[in-house]
């Protein structure tokens, strides 16, 4: 038997079996969204070619899954098989890596809170460098168009922005068709449409600004998101806070069943 595994008639076998079957789910969660991840660039071709991984100048939204996957993974991993094999370094490692995420979060908090305008300053350069790689991914494309239409709005601060993609640019040398306009969806919804007319915002900004706003949604994705926050504050405070909460539930139960692990150890 390993110096780590007890028999442990002490050890209180709710604390265990709650920690392994939560864990557990987690375990699965996580090789789920890995799994997903891995499909996904097997689908663009990425897992052929693995230097195209840092080619897109943009955010891969595959990247989400697999970061989310692997932390969710590892994390059940060592929760799961701790509880049931009563095995004291792999709890302590539970508990010590949750631990840090629980401050790291904690820490991304503040930050974000003193220094709002530098906050706001990243995301627009993190939302135009995505506007750049727009025609690069199919996930990034989908991502952004989610975006622009779950907050009705177009480009960071505006639909001039779009000015920074090589499809959509007004200027003279620029061939392509969808030239000075705005993707489908920064447009407007015609509740009358079943359809979606994805040539909707041909030629929008060509338009006068007055113009504009009758076809399009003129208002940027950052104060839109800024508004969404402070419409939605007690909704966002209350799951960062139960995310917490969890996370301590977490880190306690770990570091208790060591505790009975130990006691039994010392008994012996």
């Amino acid at each position: 038997m390993s110096g780590n595994q007890y028999k442990g008639n002490d050890v209180s076998c709710c604390i265990k079996y709650f920690i392994f079957g939560f864990n557990i789910l987690f375990w699965l969660l996580g090789m789920a969204l890995v799994g997903i991840g891995l499909w996904a660039w097997s689908e663009k071709g990425v897992l052929s070619n693995i230097s195209s991984i840092t080619d897109l100048g943009g955010l891969d939204p595959v990247w989400l899954f697999m970061v989310v996957g692997g932390v969710m993974f590892i994390l059940g991993f060592a929760g799961c098989i701790g509880a049931l094999r009563e095995n004291t370094f792999l709890l302590k490692f539970f508990s010590v890596f949750l631990g840090i995420i629980f401050f790291l979060e904690l820490t991304t908090g503040v930050l974000a809170f003193v220094f709002k305008d530098w906050i706001k300053d990243q995301l627009n350069l993190f939302i135009n460098n995505n506007i750049r790689a727009y025609r690069d991914d199919i996930d990034l494309q989908n991502l952004i168009d989610f975006t622009q239409e779950y907050w009705e709005c177009c480009g960071a601060f505006g639909a001039d922005d779009w000015n920074l993609n090589i499809y959509f640019n007004c200027t003279d040398g620029n061939p392509s068709r969808e030239k000075c306009g705005v993707p489908f969806s920064c447009c407007t919804k015609d509740p009358a449409e079943d359809v979606i007319n994805t040539q909707c915002g041909y030629d929008i900004r060509a338009k006068p600004d007055s113009e504009q706003k009758d076809y399009i949604n003129v208002k940027g994705c950052v104060p839109q998101f800024e508004k969404w926050l402070q419409d939605n504050l007690t909704l966002v405070a209350g799951i960062f806070i139960g995310v917490a909460l969890l996370q301590i539930f977490g880190i306690c139960l770990a570091q208790n069943l060591v505790s009975d692990i130990e006691a039994v150890q010392a008994s012996w």
